[in-house]
Order: C-alpha cells, then sequence, then structure tokens
C-alpha cells in the first residue's frame, strides 16, 4: 500500500487486491451518507524501525468482546491498563486479567 502526504491530504493508494478490499471496508466503514462520518485516531505509539505498523481506532465503531488471560488471575481490585493503546479496565480481586493489543494488560497499583 502507497501511503503519500501532503500537508493535511492522506492519499492512500492500494497496490493489490486485498488491499483494494481492505480499502473499501474501511471506506464504507468510516463514510456516512447521513454526515456522521468517524474519525481514526491514533492507539499506542510508531517508531520505524521498532514498530512494523501504525494502529488506529475507528472513533464511534465498537470494539470487540474483551479476551481474558486463561492462567493470569489479579492478586488485588486494581485498575489494568494497556500501555499500547492506553485502555483502562477495572478487575476485581481473583478475576482474570484481560489481554489487551496481543499480551497481558499492566496493573496500575
Amino acid at each position: 500500500m502507497k501511503i503519500s502526504v501532503d500537508r493535511n491530504v492522506v492519499e492512500i493508494t492500494p497496490e493489490s487486491a486485498q488491499e483494494k478490499a481492505s480499502l473499501d471496508t474501511l471506506w464504507k466503514i468510516i463514510i456516512d451518507c447521513y454526515g456522521n462520518n468517524k474519525k481514526l485516531v491514533p492507539m499506542g505509539h510508531y517508531v520505524p524501525g521498532i514498530n512494523d505498523f501504525a494502529r488506529f481506532n475507528i472513533e464511534g465503531v465498537e470494539g470487540g468482546t474483551t479476551v481474558y488471560s486463561a492462567d493470569k488471575t489479579a492478586p488485588k481490585d486494581d485498575t489494568y491498563y494497556c500501555s499500547i493503546c492506553n485502555k483502562y479496565m477495572k478487575v476485581n480481586a481473583g478475576g482474570a486479567v484481560p489481554l489487551c493489543c496481543g499480551r497481558d494488560m499492566e496493573g496500575l497499583e
């Protein structure tokens, strides 16, 4: 996929059939004929050479169900957070630790 930036305009050019289909899906999710267009909000961070991708949240679109760790439980009532996307969740003592962005969320203590 080719991405070009000219001041406040971003142009995305798909370079394969799969990328065309993905861009079409993204377009249909973000654009609303009635004027309630969605925004892409950056999640976490992107550092060239360290990250292979940049991640964005589509504002106003519900996420999937929360997945929890099968073997890790909270030792006490605590708020857990994801240092990648800044999501926060309250977990009671003995409750399963939530997973986010591919790993266990961390307790704030």
